[in-house]
């Protein structure tokens, strides 16, 4: 039973590596810091650990998708992320893909049941 549970964990966790890619492009057409991007998606039903969502955004930084910078006039300074234009572009053409894929499984899904 254990390895099956195993198994199962790593599955999901295959699966929510790309849609928490698409997920955190799809909140950054405007300017948020990490924990409010954090509460925005938790907002939608889209779980995020900030152990995760860190890592990801500086990836995604240094792939040119977003671009960061640091607003210090609060009580204290925050790192703003934003996507690029090319962010824009890539995420366009992965929700795109998306849709794509999720109306084929739907149909994989139904012809299961």
């Amino acid at each position: 039973m254990g390895e099956e549970r195993d198994l199962l964990e790593g599955l999901l966790l295959e699966l929510r590596r790309g849609v928490l890619v698409l997920s955190v492009l799809s909140q950054m057409g405007e300017a948020k810091y990490g924990y409010a991007l954090v509460q925005s998606l938790a907002e939608q039903g889209v779980s995020i650990d900030p152990n995760t969502l860190y890592p990801l955004l500086r990836r995604l930084e240094k792939q040119g998708l977003l671009e960061s910078s640091w607003e210090t006039g609060g009580t204290k300074p925050r790192k703003y992320y934003k996507r690029t234009i090319e962010g824009d572009r890539i995420f366009s053409e992965l929700k795109e893909q998306w849709r794509v894929m999720a109306a084929g499984i739907e149909q994989l899904l139904g012809e299961t049941e």
